[in-house]
Parts: structure tokens; C-alpha cells; sequence
């Protein structure tokens, strides 16, 4: 039994992985920066050590830092979450040299898996299908590229083989213009990753991102628990995820949930992991890539199956053996989650920043939020944007959707832009409700332009900041012997 857990990382997820360890009965160690110093993951650890200043690359991304702090106060695991070093080999290595577990995979399946060519590679050979590309895993010139890509035919991708997100890769339409195409995408690769490798990969138009969910533990028994629809994407990004999803018919799932496990028995995977497929118009899936880490989207798959990820990852970590077997795992209902991010959803979706005013979170049957924003909490540029998740379930997928809207009504986050009438405008699209979207879906046939604020809206966000203002005033009446504590004259001039 692990006694301390020090959690690699900050904002909501390292606030799901300290509330995890607090019902196991294990204790936590918090790291943060010097801009985190106030976070709600180190309010809520029981200890907590800063380790360095604000850009992530002198903080959350220092492993001898971490390492360091894993040593001097004693812990004996890392959860790494998603994100900055959970997907790194280097990190699980040097936690494993210095007799600290680390919670997931191997550092060789992390290799495996991370570089995008070897991975398809790795997986072909257990018999699993992939999107047509190039196939070799070392590195191609662009030569060499060029000379391959009339057999794999257009338009197709070129995509990085050390990273994922979107970045370092290019759209091909034509063969004239991939010389270019190709030297951005090494560029880019390069300055994200520092890795300037790119493969070939046909570009399956109209189909859909489903991945499914898979625990493995140190005995060779892996699971998959299901799927979920990752199509709704913006710029290559998720915003929305559901399970199930409405395009799989059962006999479908079961086949493809049996590929993803081959996948994953290819590297002898360990800990939850997910594979990532694409699923075409005529009904045929391919592997895409793995994801060896945690999941942002993975309380969609708790809610439908029951089963706390995050719990079993410590239990497969401290070497227990998995306690589902694969016909054990149903799911229950329907789940939706709405990532909920600090930017202006009417400005092209640029990055919001400042100090949050007010936070009132939904709640009610169904409703699940993941965050760790508080009211005064100060949203900086230095980290990823998304400030909340926010999860709801229903017995059918309309009940699921009908709950989401009711709680994007109820949300409110004052002080910076968010991208909640995005997702009710969304949520609100007819195409949305009957399932009819695929990857490209937001980009190419949704549009926030025109939309705005509906009267109800602005009536109800004139209200709250009423609401607040009012009792911003009232908490100064009388709360100090000061004339300036009595006086409500610079309140007054901020009433509606």
C-alpha cells in the first residue's frame, strides 16, 4: 500500500487524482509553481512544495525537481495526470531509478506508443488495422515521402511522429504543394517536440474519432471499458465528449474493443491507457494512436460503467490484479462532457485572462463538475485554458443532453470570458441532438457568428451581476470601524 502520493501536475485533474487518494486512505504531495501558490490542489494536499516560477518549463516540466521533492518528503509513488510529463519515458524512467513507482505504463510502452510511426508499426504486427500511410519506422526524407504519396493517394495527412494535438501536422490536397507543407510541418514538430520526424497518413473525410478506454495490469490481463465519441473537435481539439456512442451498434463495439486490446497486449500494456481510431462512413475503424496516460475525458466512462479510473490505477500500480474481467464491464445510460474553457467563444476563441468575480457551479440529478476554480482565483496565461469539466448523465442520451442544458443554464463563471455559449449553442444544434456529426462537424457547419446572447441570457447575466454586486455591498455595511468600511458611495455607482 502506497502511504504518500505526489501528483505531478495542477488544476482539476490533480484535484480528482488528491480526492482519489483521501478515499483510498493514502496521503498526497502537491507540487506548484510560484503563480499556483494559492491553487485548490494545494489547499486541498496535505503537503505542498513549490518548484518554481510560473512557465511550465522551470516548474511542472523540471523531472529532477520532482524527483527531488519525491525523495526529500518521502513519497512513494508519482501520478503523473495528463499533460506536461505524463506521457514522457524519461519521467517514468527516473522514478523508476530512484525506487519511486510511477502510476502508468512502462517507460518502453511510453516510447513505443509515443512515436506515432513505430506505433503503427508495433501494432500492425498483432494483427491491427491501421489508417493506410506510410509504414516504416525510421525516418524518411522528403524525398522519400514525395516518391510514397501517389500510392497512398489524396488528400492525406502529414503528422509528426513524436507528438500529437494537431500540431506538426498539414492538410494534402496536392502533390504540388507538399514540399512546402512538409517543411512547416518538420518546422512545427520540431519547435513543439523537438523532434522534426513526420509520417504520411490518408485523410479519411467524414468519419468519426471514437477511442475506447483500457485498464491493464502487471499480470497480462487487459480490459477495455468501452468507447467514447471524441468527433466534436475544434482546431484538432476536443470540446465535447459522450458514451456511448450513437454510431456503434453492439456487435460493432465488441469487435472494435477487441482490436484496442490487441493494441495495447502489443506493447504489454500496463495501467489505463486509450486507443484513439478513426470510424469511416462505410463502417470500417482503424487504430490511429494510444494515448498512455489518463484521459481528460474519462469521467464520461465512469459514469457509464461505474468503475473510478483514477482508483485503479493506484490499485495496478501498487500490483494488484485487475478485479473486472471483460464481461463484467456494462454500461449504464448515457454520459456527456463539456469541456469548459477561459476564452471568448465571439473572438475567435483567443485565451480570457484575469481574476474570477464570482463561481456558481450546477448542480441537480445527473450533474457532475471537475474544477478547481474558486471565487478571486486568478486565470493566467501560463497554462491550458480549460478551467472546468462539466458531466452529465441520463438513462437515454436526450435526457443526458436535456441535463447538460439545464446545467450550462446554471453555470455561472464571472470575471473572464468562457466559452459557455459555445456549448449551448451547440448543445442546441438539431445536427448535434440527432447524433449527425463527424470530426470536422464544428469547423465546416457550425458557426457562433450572428448567434449572441439570447434575451432570456442577458436577462439572467443582468441579474446575477446584480445579484453579486449586492452582496458585495451589503458585506461592507457595517463590516468595519473605518469610514471607508462604512461607506457604500464606490458601491453605488457599480449598481444596475
Amino acid at each position: 500500500m502506497f502511504k504518500k502520493i505526489l501528483i505531478a501536475n495542477r488544476g482539476e485533474i490533480a484535484v480528482r487524482i488528491i480526492r482519489a487518494c483521501q478515499e483510498l486512505g493514502i496521503a498526497t504531495l502537491a507540487v506548484y509553481s510560484e503563480v499556483d501558490r494559492n491553487a485548490l490542489h494545494v489547499r486541498y494536499a496535505d503537503e505542498a512544495v513549490c518548484i518554481g516560477p510560473a512557465a511550465s518549463r522551470e516548474s511542472y516540466l523540471r523531472i529532477d525537481k520532482i524527483i527531488e521533492v519525491a525523495r526529500k518528503y518521502h513519497a512513494d509513488a508519482v501520478h503523473p495526470g495528463y499533460g506536461f510529463l505524463a506521457e514522457k519515458e524519461d519521467f517514468a524512467q527516473a522514478c523508476i531509478d530512484n525506487n519511486i513507482t510511477f502510476i502508468g505504463p512502462s517507460p518502453s510502452a511510453i516510447a513505443k506508443m509515443g512515436d506515432k510511426a513505430v506505433a503503427r508499426a508495433t501494432v500492425m504486427r498483432n494483427g491491427v488495422s491501421v489508417i493506410p500511410g506510410t509504414e516504416a519506422e525510421t525516418d524518411l526524407t522528403n524525398d522519400e515521402l514525395l516518391a510514397l504519396a501517389p500510392k497512398i493517394g489524396f488528400p492525406m495527412l502529414i503528422k509528426a511522429s513524436g507528438g500529437g494535438g494537431g500540431k506538426g501536422q498539414r492538410e494534402v490536397r496536392r502533390i504540388e504543394d507538399m514540399p512546402s507543407l512538409l517543411a512547416a510541418a518538420r518546422r512545427e514538430a520540431e519547435s513543439a517536440f523537438n523532434d522534426g520526424r513526420v509520417y504520411l497518413e490518408r485523410m479519411i473525410e467524414g468519419a468519426r474519432h471514437i477511442e475506447f478506454q483500457l485498464l491493464g495490469d502487471h499480470f497480462g490481463n487487459i480490459i477495455h471499458l468501452g468507447e467514447r465519441e471524441c468527433s466534436l473537435q475544434r482546431r484538432r481539439q476536443k470540446v465535447v465528449e459522450e458514451s456511448p456512442s450513437v454510431a456503434l451498434d453492439e456487435a460493432t463495439r465488441r469487435k472494435m474493443g477487441e482490436m484496442c486490446v490487441r493494441a495495447a497486449q502489443s506493447v504489454n500494456y500496463t495501467n489505463a491507457g486509450t486507443i484513439e481510431c478513426l470510424y469511416d462512413k462505410q463502417g470500417n475503424y482503424y487504430f490511429m494512436e494510444m494515448n498512455t496516460r489518463l484521459q481528460v475525458e474519462h469521467p464520461v466512462t465512469e459514469r457509464v460503467t461505474g468503475i473510478d479510473i483514477v482508483k485503479e490505477q493506484i490499485r495496478i500500480a501498487q500490483g494488484r490484479k485487475l478485479r473486472y474481467k471483460q464481461e463484467d464491464i456494462k454500461q449504464t445510460g448515457w454520459a456527456i462532457e463539456a469541456r469548459i474553457n477561459a476564452e471568448d467563444p465571439f473572438n475567435n476563441f483567443i485565451p480570457s485572462t484575469g481574476k474570477i468575480t464570482h463561481v456558481h457551479f450546477p448542480t441537480g440529478p445527473g450533474v457532475r463538475i471537475e474544477s478547481s476554480v474558486y471565487e478571486g482565483m486568478e486565470i493566467t496565461p501560463y497554462y491550458d485554458s480549460m478551467i472546468a469539466k462539466l458531466v452529465t448523465w441520463g438513462d437515454t442520451r436526450p435526457e443526458a443532453i436535456l441535463r447538460m442544458r439545464r446545467a450550462l443554464t446554471e453555470l455561472r463563471i464571472m470575471g473572464v470570458n468562457t466559452n459557455t455559449p459555445f456549448h449551448q449553442q451547440l448543445f442546441n444544434s438539431l445536427r448535434f441532438q440527432a447524433g449527425n456529426f463527424d470530426t470536422r462537424f464544428i469547423e465546416d457547419r457550425f458557426s457562433m457568428e450572428g448567434q449572441g446572447y439570447p434575451l432570456c441570457d442577458i436577462a439572467a447575466i443582468a441579474a446575477t451581476f446584480v445579484a453579486h454586486h449586492h452582496d458585495q455591498a451589503a458585506s461592507h455595511i457595517g463590516g468595519g470601524n473605518s469610514g471607508a468600511a462604512r461607506s457604500n458611495w464606490k458601491w453605488s455607482k457599480h449598481r444596475v
